[in-house]
This record gives C-alpha cells, sequence and structure tokens, in this order.
C-alpha cells in the first residue's frame, strides 16, 4: 500500500515573478521594426530577386521587349540572337517619362523607372 503524498502547504508555494514591463515594450518595439524590415524588403528587394526590375539598358545595346503594352517587360539580350521582339537602344533620355523626345530618333519608345531613376528608351527594330 501507498502513502499518499503530503498536502501542499502555502509555504512550499513560490511566488510567481513580476513581469517584466520592460520586456513586453521591447517585445512590441522589435515586431515593429522586423515588420517594417520586412515590408521594405518586399517593396524593394523583391522585384530585383525576381527579376521583374526594369533594365536601365545604355545606347548600343540590345533589349527584348514582350508582355502588353501597358506594362511591358524588358530585358538585355544579345543582338546578335536573333530572338522575336528584339531592339537596339538607340538613345535613353534620363529624367523623363516623356516618351515624345523619342519620334525622331526612332521606331519605339519606353517609359521606364528604376528606383527613383525614371527614363525613356528610344528603340528600333532589329532586323532577322
Amino acid at each position: 500500500m501507498t502513502t499518499p503524498p503530503a498536502p501542499f502547504s502555502p509555504e512550499q508555494q513560490q511566488p510567481a515573478a513580476p513581469a517584466k514591463k520592460g520586456g513586453a515594450l521591447l517585445k512590441k518595439v522589435g515586431g515593429i521594426v522586423v515588420a517594417i524590415v520586412v515590408a521594405l524588403a518586399v517593396k524593394l528587394g523583391l522585384p530585383y530577386l525576381t527579376g521583374d526590375a526594369p533594365v536601365h539598358a545604355e545606347a548600343g545595346e540590345c533589349v527584348t521587349v514582350t508582355g502588353p503594352d501597358n506594362k511591358p517587360e524588358v530585358d538585355t539580350a544579345d543582338c546578335s540572337s536573333g530572338k522575336t521582339d528584339l531592339y537596339k537602344v538607340v538613345k535613353v533620355v534620363d529624367d523623363t517619362f516623356d516618351v515624345e523626345k523619342c519620334a525622331d530618333a526612332s521606331e519605339i519608345a519606353l517609359a521606364q523607372q528604376l528606383e527613383s531613376d525614371k527614363f525613356v528608351l528610344c528603340l528600333d527594330k532589329v532586323a532577322k
């Protein structure tokens, strides 16, 4: 036969440690900081990681233009690749979205923005 455990007395009970107010505040502030960092990383870094960032090609380089007219995707390419939708950059006009600046120099113009830089790519179709 086993003996029952001794009754629990109040003297044996450990007092609860008081909650640290500074720790809770630190957790809240840390959570907010982490949320801000994640939001900035997604906003600024995700297009570059996924390859969706605009290309700031230089005059003389070739690019492919794909996608819809209201959101074209521009990627650099080898001028001798023979790809469809291959264009040569005739001129780059910085600090503007005015596609009319390419009217006399090229077949098409694409306004692009890369971070805070805005520019227009003046393009001519590359013959196959």
